[in-house]
């Protein structure tokens, strides 16, 4: 079995964590890492390529032969942009033997377009910071008493704490949600923002509280495995950088809840934040996230259970459970080329 990563970036552990599972799987085959560019995933993979940026013509149809000639049974998209490109032709790869592990278009939109995330939570009742598009709809939110400084400001279509903002007062509100559009169309996320121009900068109540990360887990026919919960002990990047897993029932089932809402393909990352006994869905990204990690740490091996998918094999139940109270750190490593 041959498995290509895409947009792999720094995701080292990943490429090791599915040659392990090929072994595991009694499998033989090779761990392809694609990126725009050079990055560490390439150098630890078995095979690597470079391919054209995701926004242009060329990059399906450079995927399609990359898979074709390499025989590449999985394929893992790695980026938030990158998923709906490939979901869109996932049937496209499904017919000549590759399968996208992706969610469908819908649900990738829910979870990239933030304001859409809002709504669609909301509608269902799930907790989720108030949030507003327009400007004067959040001023005007604050002056009828429906929301308190201080608000966050971010790109509707961000990723990655980019253009992150946080507004004490409505001055710094107005000035701040100005600099954000600059920087949208000074970043790759200016691609995403022309789906709305007008409507690119969403604008949100600040909850302080306790942070936390839950890998909801679903199989290749999008029904429901598992689901982890780690408390956040450290950022860098907007990425979780060390966390603990705990035993955390109306979470788990919350992540029941959003599995069936998204019916995604392998891994559901999601932020969460607990303020007043009150859990609210901060983010959602329909992919392996950067605090999968920690769930890998705690007996989890995702990896593993897609490989045996494929394969028309269920992976042992204990690959499926995570083991609480396991605490753990991200460490740097130094890769020559």
């Amino acid at each position: 079995m041959n498995i290509l990563l895409t947009s792999a970036g720094r995701r080292t552990y990943l490429v090791e964590y599915f040659r392990e599972a090929l072994e595991m799987a009694g499998l033989s085959g090779l761990i392809h890492a694609a990126n725009s560019e050079m990055s560490p995933a390439l150098l630890s993979a078995d095979r690597q390529v470079i391919t054209p940026l995701i926004y242009e013509e060329e990059y399906i149809p450079f995927l399609l032969d990359y898979c074709r000639k390499w025989e590449i049974d999985l394929l893992i998209p790695l980026f938030d942009i990158d998923l709906p490109v490939i979901s869109q032709n996932k049937s496209l790869f499904a017919r000549q033997g590759t399968v996208a592990v992706t969610a469908s278009p819908a649900a990738i939109d829910i979870c990239n377009d933030k304001w859409k995330t809002f709504q669609t939570l909301t509608e269902r009742g799930i907790q989720t910071p108030k949030s507003w598009l327009a400007l004067e709809d959040a001023i005007r939110a604050i002056g009828e008493g429906e929301a308190s400084y201080p608000l966050i400001l971010k790109p509707r279509w961000g990723m990655g704490s980019l253009s992150v903002y946080q507004a004490d007062q409505e001055e710094e509100l107005r000035v701040l949600e100005k600099k954000i559009r600059q920087e949208i169309q000074k970043s790759y996320l200016r691609y995403e923002a022309e789906q709305d121009k007008q409507a690119c900068v969403i604008i949100q109540e600040k909850i302080c509280g306790r942070e936390f990360g839950m890998d909801v887990v679903n199989d290749l026919k999008g029904c429901y495995r598992t689901a982890v919960v780690k408390e956040k002990i450290n950022m860098r990047a907007g990425e979780t950088d060390g966390a603990k897993t705990l035993e955390a029932p109306l979470m788990t089932r919350l992540g029941k809840t959003l599995s069936g809402l998204l019916a995604h393909c392998g891994n559901l990352d999601v932020d969460i934040l607990e303020s007043g006994g009150q859990y609210y869905i901060l983010e959602m990204n329909a992919r392996f996230g950067g605090g999968y990690p920690f769930s890998h740490a705690a007996g989890i091996h995702l990896p593993y259970a897609l490989v045996m998918w494929a394969s028309g094999r269920e992976p042992e139940a204990r690959y499926l459970q995570a083991r609480v109270g396991v605490k753990a750190q991200k460490d740097i490593r130094i890769l020559v080329y």
